[in-house]
Parts: structure tokens; sequence; C-alpha cells
């Protein structure tokens, strides 16, 4: 999760969080370079003197900087691209879960289990426990397992919601009367917080969402256990 004074993104769980991180940087590198050369031209102009202010024509000069900067954004636009299509590729899911939006909880279906969901909410600040995230934590957890391609659909039941977590690279609108999909792998176990991204009410920052990625015996026998007590 995202600590105090953080500048960059929340460590990559998934490798599509791990493309966005490597496109970020890219495109941030690119943009560094950009502004010293802006800074560099700007303060040689300010400080030079001028001996000759007459203005000359130079053709040279005029392809480079019209050329230069297509070249950058073929640069930018190319890996864009990838990754766009990167996040829409559905390819044969081991896992569906549908995810409702509600105001102010989340409740998950899983799909592929006969009555197997939940709802979410958001613990009170007056029930948390020592170690537990104030307006993160939620008492039940969406349990995915690792390794495996998980499919999400969401959708919502009132208003406009968003469901995201920053680590796995996921952020979709919940839309009343749409379904829309994403999907996501999880590299390693632990626990990913998120919250909805969408100003959807009053009670709009008490919706958290939280993802726990658990190995797949672990997820088998949970999802066994809950059946149980439904």
């Amino acid at each position: 999760m995202a600590h105090p004074l953080q500048l960059g993104f929340q460590d990559a769980a998934s490798p599509l969080m791990e493309e966005l991180l490597h496109f970020h940087d890219h495109a941030l590198m690119i943009v560094i370079l950009i502004s010293v050369m802006v800074l560099y031209i700007i303060v040689a102009m300010v400080t030079a003197k001028f001996t000759d202010k007459l203005v000359l024509d130079s053709q040279e000069i005029e392809i480079i900087w019209t050329i230069l900067p297509a070249i950058i954004l073929i640069l930018i636009a190319l890996p864009s691209l990838r990754i766009l299509y990167l996040m829409d590729e559905i390819d044969n899911p081991h896992l569906t879960i549908k995810a409702m939006g509600h105001q102010w909880y989340w409740s998950y279906e899983y799909t592929d289990y006969d009555e197997l969901g939940f709802d979410s909410y958001m613990i009170p600040t007056q029930d948390l426990h020592p170690g537990q995230f104030r307006l993160l934590e939620t008492d039940y957890r969406m349990m995915a397992p690792v390794g495996s391609s998980v499919r999400v659909l969401i959708s919502s039941e009132d208003v406009l919601h968003s469901w995201a977590v920053p680590a796995l690279g996921t952020k979709v609108d919940a839309v009343p009367g749409r379904l829309n999909q994403t999907t996501f792998t999880i590299s390693r176990p632990g626990v990913y917080f998120g919250q909805c991204s969408e100003i959807c009410g009053a009670n709009h920052s008490f919706m958290p969402i939280v993802v726990e990625a658990v190995p797949l015996k672990c997820f088998e026998s949970w999802s066994s256990l809950i059946l149980q007590e439904a």
C-alpha cells in the first residue's frame, strides 16, 4: 500500500502493473530530457549577448524541430498502445468474480461456485484491531489465487462507482445497467488495498476494496469453508 510522502507508484503485484511502471519510467525520462533542453535554451537566450539581431532562415533547424517531436511522440505512443491492448486482453480466465457496487459497500459473487458470495463493508474505526488500517479494512476480503488469471465483472446497483486496486493496475468504472470487466494475475501472496475511485455520494470515501492473494490450495480450502457455512 502507499506510504506517507510517497512520490512514486505502489510496488507492482501483477505483470500488467509492472508494464505500467516501465512505461511511466520511459515517459518520465523523455519528459525530463525535454524539460532540461527547454530550460537550457531559455537560460541561454536570457544570458547570451547578441551581436547580430538579424533573423535568418535555416532550413536545417526547421527540419530538425519538426521531425524530432514526431519521433518523440512515436516513442511514447507505441508502448502506450501496447499496454492499452494488454489491459483489454481477456484470455481464458481461471476464475470469474462479479463485483457489484452499492451505496456504500461492495458485494462479491464467485460465479464458478454455487452460492458463493458475500458483502464487503468497511470496518468502523472503533472496531479496528491493532495493525489494521483505518478506512481501508473490510469485514470480508475478496480472495483470489496467486498465479491464476482472474476476471472481475463489475457493475453497480445504484450510482456510478469505480473498482480500483493500484497495486494490481486495475481501475474499472461500475456503471448501473452495464457490465464492465477487467483481468489480472497476481504475482505473489499478499493483501492489496483499493478504494472506490468515483465520487458516488456522501459516504464515497468509506467503501474500500481489499484483495487477499493466497496460494491455490488455501483458496480452495477457503471456498470450501465458505460454502459449508452457507
